[in-house]
């Protein structure tokens, strides 16, 4: 039973850490081409967004006990850790994309003469991202599809100590 609670708060969190990201790439054609004032004007939506950062890690932290709990099953394990390894990888594309970006234009409050070519590298950050957390969240259903939650509770499935372990 905590295993299905574990696999429901990983799911629900990564959806919750799509919604941001979904909303960065959905803007990128739009604010791609804007000018300097405008992108910057355009950039302040996102102020108190760092917050959402918690959501990232809270998601990282069920998909990795997830995997910890399920990682006998042959049938669930390998999706699961499929999406912890999307999850982590939205992190690296971060530091090394995103924030950067953020430092040197202080939250896009000022434009340096690289300008353009940090906003590109902000932008394509954010759009990996949003693909990552899409496959992370479509790996997770996947590893639902994999087991059984209609059985009833005294036969062994996917979840089970029993159908996990070989004796």
């Amino acid at each position: 039973m905590v295993t299905r609670w574990t696999l429901f708060a990983s799911l629900f969190f990564v959806a919750l850490a799509l919604m941001p990201a979904g909303a960065h790439l959905l803007a990128l054609p739009n604010k791609i081409r804007m000018s300097g004032a405008d992108y910057v004007i355009a950039q302040q939506i996102y102020r108190g967004w760092a917050y959402i950062g918690v959501i990232d890690v809270v998601a990282i932290a069920a998909t990795a006990l997830l995997a910890w709990r399920v990682r006998h099953s042959t049938a669930m394990f390998p999706p699961i850790a499929l999406a912890l390894g999307c999850l982590v990888a939205t992190q690296l594309v971060f530091w090394m994309l995103d924030f950067p970006g953020n430092q040197q234009t202080q939250n896009w409050t000022t434009l340096p003469a690289n300008w353009e070519s940090l906003r590109l590298r902000w932008e394509a950050g954010h759009a990996l991202s949003a693909a990552l957390i899409m496959a992370a969240l479509i790996a997770l259903l996947v590893a639902l599809s994999r087991s059984d939650p209609l059985l009833p509770r005294n036969v062994p499935d996917a979840f089970s100590a029993s159908a996990t372990h070989s004796g």
